[in-house]
C-alpha cells in the first residue's frame, strides 16, 4: 500500500477518513475507519478498513458509492453484509483477486473492468491509520 495519496472525488484527504466513525445505511454503528487503501496505480481511494469491534477485525468497506457527512463514513449495506466481508488483515497490499472478491462480495460492478485479466497490475496500497 502507499502511504501517500490523492484525494477523493468529494474532495476529502483519505487521511481526513482515518478514526471516523462507519455507519451501515440504516445509521447503525459498523465500527471506526482504521486504514484506507488507494490504487497504486491512479492514487484513487477505494476502500477503508473499518475495525468493527468484533474480535478486532477490520473489515473492508468500498468509498464509492459510501460518503462522508455529518463528519462521518455512510457505507450504504447493512451493517452484517459489512462483517462478513472477506478478511484479507490489514497493513499489506490488496491483490487484484482480493478486491475483485470484495467487488463480488457487495454485488458492485468493477470499475474499468474491461477484457479479462486487464486490471492484472492494479495493487492497493494503503494510509496508515491510527492503529499502525
Amino acid at each position: 500500500m502507499r502511504a501517500v495519496g490523492g484525494t477523493m472525488q468529494t474532495g476529502i484527504d483519505p487521511r481526513d477518513l482515518i478514526g471516523l466513525r462507519a455507519f451501515d445505511r440504516d445509521g447503525r454503528k459498523i465500527g471506526t475507519v482504521d486504514e484506507v487503501y488507494l490504487d497504486d496505480a491512479t492514487g484513487v481511494p477505494e476502500w477503508a478498513a473499518v475495525r468493527t469491534g468484533l474480535l478486532s477485525r477490520d473489515a473492508f468497506v468500498p468509498l464509492e458509492p459510501s460518503e462522508v457527512a455529518d463528519g462521518a463514513l455512510r457505507v450504504p449495506f447493512e451493517r452484517s453484509l459489512v462483517r462478513e466481508a472477506p478478511d484479507f488483515g490489514v497493513g499489506r497490499h490488496l491483490s487484484p483477486a482480493q478486491e475483485l472478491r470484495l467487488y463480488h462480495h457487495y454485488g458492485l460492478d468493477v470499475p474499468g473492468a474491461g477484457p479479462a485479466g486487464s486490471d492484472d497490475d492494479m495493487t492497493f496500497g494503503r494510509i496508515a491509520g491510527s492503529g499502525s
